[in-house]
């Protein structure tokens, strides 16, 4: 579940965020002599980079939450 909302909200924004530098970078293009696109290849590796660390900062706070014992967590509220 807290895995799942993660991944979700990461992959809104990397897709939001891909779309603004597809369409910054023509900007650039346009106003700038010299500026050419960027290769697709480095958005798709800084969108996986992002993703992976998103997905770890999804995992560790869900697997922490996982080892306590739901009886334990309900006493100390």
């Amino acid at each position: 579940m807290i895995l799942e909302r993660g991944i979700k909200l990461s992959a809104i924004g990397l897709l939001a965020g891909g779309a603004l530098a597809a369409a910054l970078a023509v900007l650039l293009r346009t106003l700038l002599f010299g500026v050419t696109l960027a290769a697709p290849g480095i958005y798709a590796a800084a969108a996986a980079a992002l993703a992976l660390v998103a997905l770890a900062a999804c995992v560790i706070p869900a697997q922490r939450a996982a080892r306590v014992d739901p009886a334990v967590a309900l006493r100390n509220e």
